[in-house]
């Protein structure tokens, strides 16, 4: 008689991020190593270190019962000799802790983390892209050569995971594989706490913002890829319809100054609050009547989900996989990349036909609860490791 799941010795799995910076990737990596153990699986999560700048999420760690350990040459920046030790490093884990599926997430760990599974003869090798760094982030040459190394490394992976199919087209279009060696397996998240009665005040009190003032937010890192710029030249049009509109950021990171600094060009110090990082997520969704993402490039925005889980109204880029979650505008307003007078005109039509916008957010809201819980993201790669591990005993 085989064994039941629960019976069955741990599947041993070896996780590797590049950084536990506050951010979706991090949730998702953080909730599966967590919520993987009640299927039967047995993890190690080895992570590199973040900027000091960027936040971390080792608090949510520590609350799930998630033990991290440091490998701080899997950070993002590339150091050869570093990486050079951190991949003879990776190797002696994993032929002494003998993992059945090693899983890398972000493009260093990826790397690094294939490379050394591959010479370890880790039987399953999974890497998930949670957006990729393959546009709109370095130059030509660097572009080219990180696309050249995620096409050699495609082919050492037995999966290759999207976080959505917008992802997945652009990977295709861009040659690192072909799209059915690509599982899509959407971001998971907790996310009933917004979906009830959200709590009002406590964002606009710390802001200074009037209760009956229209309060326009962004959630996210404060970093080039995530265009605030463009927000903010929106926000100056959006005042010169709407005077009384206040706008908020709330997240932190390396263009804090710029941004602080290009407020005060544009003559909206008073107008806009830097709010940092924020843990009382309810809170800040309860309190802005319109979350807006200009991003540049995207995988699967975390700030969009949480701001349709709390039936908050959109205005997004279309960019990566932004359209496949707001279903091409059913959920939410899209707009061009860039283009701060279509970000104007997208805001201030949410501002006027509320009824629209919150029809438009409320079905956001069901679908986002349906297909980004945690428990479906959890059931889908059990299910995913259950069938390669299958695979390699077969043959």
């Amino acid at each position: 008689m085989e064994p039941s799941q629960e019976e069955a010795a741990p599947i041993r799995v070896l996780r590797l991020f590049s950084r536990l910076n506050v951010g979706g990737p991090s949730i998702h990596v953080i909730l599966l190593t967590a919520g993987l153990v009640a299927k039967g699986y047995k993890t190690r999560l080895v992570l590199g270190t973040e900027a000091p700048h960027e936040g971390n999420l080792l608090d949510l760690a520590a609350e799930k019962g998630v033990a991290c350990e440091a490998m701080a040459s899997l950070g993002r920046e590339i150091r050869p000799l570093q990486d050079i030790r951190a991949l003879f490093g990776l190797y002696r884990l994993m032929r002494a802790y003998r993992p059945q599926v090693v899983h890398t997430h972000a493009a260093k760990a990826g790397l690094l983390g294939r490379l050394a599974a591959r010479a370890a003869g880790v039987p399953v090798i999974v890497h998930t892209y949670h957006g990729h760094v393959l546009k709109g982030y370095f130059g030509p040459a660097k572009t080219a050569l990180f696309r050249l190394l995620e096409t050699v490394m495609a082919r050492m992976s037995d999966a290759l995971v999207t976080v959505s199919p917008g992802v997945r087209r652009e990977l295709v279009d861009l040659g690192v594989a072909s799209a059915e060696r690509f599982r899509i397996v959407p971001l998971g998240l907790e996310l009933a706490a917004l979906a009830g009665e959200l709590p009002r005040g406590a964002l606009r009190r710390a802001g200074g913002i009037p209760d009956d003032a229209p309060l326009i937010g962004m959630v996210g890192r404060l970093v080039p890829i995530k265009d605030v710029p463009t927000f903010l030249e929106a926000a100056t049009k959006v005042r010169q319809v709407t005077p009384g509109a206040r706008f908020s950021l709330v997240g932190d990171g390396e263009d804090r100054e710029l941004l602080e600094n290009r407020c005060a060009h544009l003559g909206l110090v008073e107008a806009v609050s830097f709010h940092g990082w924020r843990r009382d997520m309810p809170s800040v969704y309860g309190d802005l009547d319109v979350v807006v993402n200009t991003s540049r490039n995207e995988g699967t925005p975390v700030a969009l989900i949480e701001a349709l889980a709390a039936a908050r109204p959109v205005v997004a880029t279309r960019v990566g996989g932004t359209p496949d979650l707001l279903r091409d505008g059913a959920f939410g307003r899209l707009v061009p990349a860039g283009d701060a007078s279509a970000v104007a005109e997208a805001i201030l039509e949410t501002l006027r036909d509320t009824a629209a916008a919150r029809d438009r957010a409320r079905a956001g809201q069901t679908h986002v609860l349906r297909e980004h819980s945690a428990a479906r993201l959890l059931a889908d790669v059990d299910r995913l490791y259950r069938e390669l591990l299958a695979g390699k005993t077969a043959a």
